[in-house]
């Protein structure tokens, strides 16, 4: 099957704890999700899970939620000393100008003034071109990414404007001033630690596997698989139902590293507080910690109760808004 062709299946068949399925179908179907859904739902400690077309060990890309994992990875950086929050990005890599004295902490809650994506010209075109072909429009490596942010203009500097383009260069940053790739430092940081042993974060088509599972825009059209290079720390992971309920699992009893990174710190806008990548919003009474994410052909979502000790994974391989389902989900099972 080519990439733009034919159209996604309808919702597989579900698979899983039979009340969450009955919960959560019709807000899929609703959602306009098909093909391969996985959702999870962790409530003190203990995982259900309702699968759609898919399995425990089904292979997704996160997207954005990889953001979650680059900010544990700086903040346990930053909790050990190996790091200080306020080091400054041109200490660490090879970049000029204003860019280069933004510190960590701002690029980790998008502070940094950067914007979302490069804003030079022969980039953009290349991403459009690469959307509208259904193709992965992120192939920069590490020295284009430097170069992106060289050129790059910095605006509002301490308000909150989101950025891809500065995630990615929180990533490489601790990655080199560790010595490893970004995929390394992940594997032995995080998913090492954790047991994630089906989570990876491919940098190029030659790192995945010739049966590497694709997804479907929101309007329906096949999309290439995304291995996003240099971006990876942005949204490169690709993981499984099973992987992430163990992430999630740590993120609520403490096994993870660098949890000072969910604290809500800063003004987002629109209500939001962020800390450390990661999202805290007010939904009645009650605090929600979370992320989101999309590439081609993919969307997902992370949520967090922590008070309660329950969270909401939705991992998709279509295109769609899961955010109210994930509410939705941790709200009903009050």
């Amino acid at each position: 099957m080519s990439a733009g062709s034919s159209r996604p299946p309808g919702l597989g068949p579900a698979t899983g704890d039979l009340d969450l399925i009955a919960r959560v179908e019709p807000l899929l179907r609703d959602a306009g999700l098909a093909d391969r859904v996985s959702v999870v739902h962790i409530q003190d400690h203990v995982p259900a899970c309702a699968h759609f077309g898919a399995r425990s060990d089904t292979v997704y890309e996160i997207g954005s939620v990889t953001k979650t994992m680059t900010s544990l990875l700086f903040a346990d950086a930053v909790e050990s000393g190996e790091l200080r929050a306020d080091t400054a990005l041109g200490s660490l890599l090879d970049v000029h100008g204003p860019v280069a004295g933004v510190t960590l902490e701002e690029l980790a809650s998008h502070r940094s003034g950067l914007p979302r994506l490069s804003g030079r010209r022969r980039d953009q075109v290349k991403v459009l071109s690469a959307v509208l072909r259904h193709r992965n429009p992120y192939t920069a490596d590490v020295e284009t990414l430097l170069a992106q942010a060289d050129a790059a203009k910095i605006v509002g500097r301490n308000s909150f404007s989101y950025s891809n383009l500065g995630t990615a260069l929180l990533g490489q940053a601790i990655a080199a001033h560790a010595g490893l790739w970004y995929p390394e430092l992940l594997g032995r940081r995080l998913f090492g630690r954790l047991g994630m042993t089906r989570s990876s974060a491919p940098l190029s088509a030659d790192d995945l596997p010739p049966n590497a599972p694709t997804g479907w825009s929101a309007a329906g059209k096949h999309q290439q698989a995304w291995t996003i290079n240099a971006y990876a720390p942005a949204g490169g992971v690709r993981s499984t139902p099973d992987d992430m309920a163990r992430y999630a699992r740590a993120l609520l009893d403490g096994g993870a590293p660098g949890l000072s990174a969910l604290e809500p710190r800063w003004d987002a806008g629109d209500g939001h507080r962020v800390g450390y990548a990661w999202f805290t919003d007010h939904v009645g009474s009650e605090h929600i910690t979370w992320h989101n994410g999309a590439t081609g052909g993919f969307s997902s979502i992370l949520a967090l109760h922590r008070s309660r000790a329950a969270a909401v994974v939705i991992l998709a391989n279509t295109v769609a808004t899961l955010d109210e389902i994930a509410i939705r989900v941790l709200a009903e099972a009050d």
